[in-house]
């Protein structure tokens, strides 16, 4: 059987990429083409993503891909959630807003004024989360000099091809789809003083969007579908995970830590509005029943305060193996303490939170990170264990954390459950297998495509010690 390529561009929060997809009924192939550098920056009026250098990296790497792949057919687009860009006349107003500006804490006060949290926990599923699009939409004074809000993913999609659409599982984020038919909730966007004539039509993932615009097609060198994928990036690497039961949980771990089950029904009971686990949707409908825990995140920013006040690199797989050989009980934090959220001197924040007993060492202090994340994550677990009534027996860790064997012993020892580390590129996995799939060139069910995964991509296994 021939190969089939695409190509997938990857946008995480700190960093981007484009890969290309190769797969036939035995192969699922990644080929990293490009890797660039993602953040906010700081304006004047607030912190912002610097998007139009993210669209020059993602339209230089898709050239670079098919000059290295001309047998490309088609590109699909994740990246993080809530986030979005508003047109006018088919231009960008202006940079999308960084969901850690502080303007969100209004727009919750605001819209929980008008539609309390459980209300709206009832209408959209989602965990509270300050940053949720719904409030920044509320505090956005751009929405009335605007014709349409399109989310990262098809904001990039919007200008490659020219279509305005909203990919479902992405717009799932926003707190304007209505949990049980997964569509829009205009009337709540009415109440809430958002133009529901700013929201696109919805698309699943496996939607052909568009071709390439011609000054695209000759700047890239092909002409080239864009293929709507599980555009929150959470939504592809979940469809990646090569889980074979649905006594499964899966831990998606980066900058945040996605702990959850996949279901096929929502749980809006009390007991999880309270325990704030959301209903994000996924890939063919599935939901999945999540709550975000703070992931990497700390780890990352306390070693870039190091190297600032070191003025040199610290060696990270060192650290780690330092920290792995700290004997002695370290003490925990709550690492979702919302202290935490912003960037910014995080020693001295996680310190706060330790007091007295946080380690001198740096070794002992990244090892008390590392067991607090893990900690929050047995604690995710469990609680999703008994909300949806499921037992569970394995836990897939998939995802940039899936390298930090610390952090996968960590987790096995705190929840007593085998932890099935991989792949660490579950994102991009699921975003070419939703095209491949769409191009009638990988499996069509989810269970197979997953499968395909298991086989082509085995997990490092770490059971639970003592």
């Amino acid at each position: 059987m021939t190969l089939r390529a695409v190509a997938a561009v990857d946008l995480g929060a700190t960093s981007g990429r484009v890969m290309i997809g190769r797969v036939d009924e035995g192969t699922l192939e990644l080929e990293l083409v490009s890797r660039f550098p993602n953040g906010p920056v700081e304006r004047e009026d607030g912190l912002h993503w610097d998007f139009a250098a993210l669209y020059e990296h993602v339209v230089e790497g898709l050239a670079q891909a098919v000059r290295r792949e001309p047998a490309i057919e088609s590109i699909g687009i994740d990246s993080w959630a809530v986030d979005y860009g508003l047109l006018a006349h088919g231009e960008l107003l202006a940079e999308p807003f960084h969901y850690r500006d502080e303007r969100t804490a209004r727009g919750v006060e605001e819209v929980h004024a008008i539609a309390p949290f459980t209300e709206l926990y009832g209408r959209n599923g989602l965990q509270f989360l300050p940053f949720n699009t719904l409030y920044q939409y509320r505090v956005d004074t751009r929405l009335d000099d605007a014709d349409t809000a399109l989310l990262i993913p098809d904001l990039l999609a919007f200008l490659l091809t020219g279509a305005r659409v909203a990919e479902r599982t992405n717009a799932s984020t926003t707190g304007l789809l209505r949990v049980g038919s997964g569509e829009w909730d205009t009337e709540l966007a009415d109440r809430l003083g958002i133009p529901a004539a700013l929201l696109p039509d919805l698309v699943d993932p496996g939607t052909v969007v568009g071709e390439l615009r011609p000054e695209l097609v000759e700047r890239i060198g092909a002409r080239l579908p864009v293929i709507a994928v599980g555009s929150h990036d959470t939504a592809s690497a979940v469809a990646a995970v090569p889980m074979a039961t649905p006594s499964a949980a899966y831990i998606s771990c980066g900058t945040w830590g996605l702990v959850g089950l996949e279901l096929t029904d929502p749980v809006l009971t009390d007991a999880a509005r309270d325990a704030n686990f959301t209903h994000e949707l996924g890939v063919d409908g599935r939901y999945r029943f999540l709550h975000n825990v703070t992931g990497l995140w700390l780890l990352s920013e306390t070693v870039r305060a190091w190297e600032a006040e070191d003025g040199t690199p610290v060696d990270l797989p060192e650290l780690l193996a330092a920290a792995s050989a700290v004997d002695e009980d370290v003490p925990l934090f709550d690492a979702n303490d919302p202290s935490l959220s912003a960037p910014g001197d995080m020693p001295t924040r996680i310190a706060a939170l330790l007091g007295a007993d946080a380690p001198s060492s740096r070794a002992g202090f990244a090892r008390s990170i590392v067991e607090s994340i893990a900690a929050a994550f047995a604690e995710a677990v469990q609680t999703a264990s008994a909300l949806a009534g499921r037992e569970i027996d394995s836990i897939h860790l998939v995802g940039g954390g899936s390298l930090n064997r610390l952090l996968c012993q960590a987790t096995a020892d705190r929840t007593g459950l085998s932890v099935l580390a991989g792949p660490v590129e579950a994102t991009a996995l699921g975003n070419v297998l939703v095209q491949a799939r769409a191009l009638d060139a990988a499996p069509s069910t989810l269970e197979d495509l997953r499968a395909l995964v298991a086989a082509t991509h085995a997990p490092t296994r770490f059971e639970p010690r003592g």
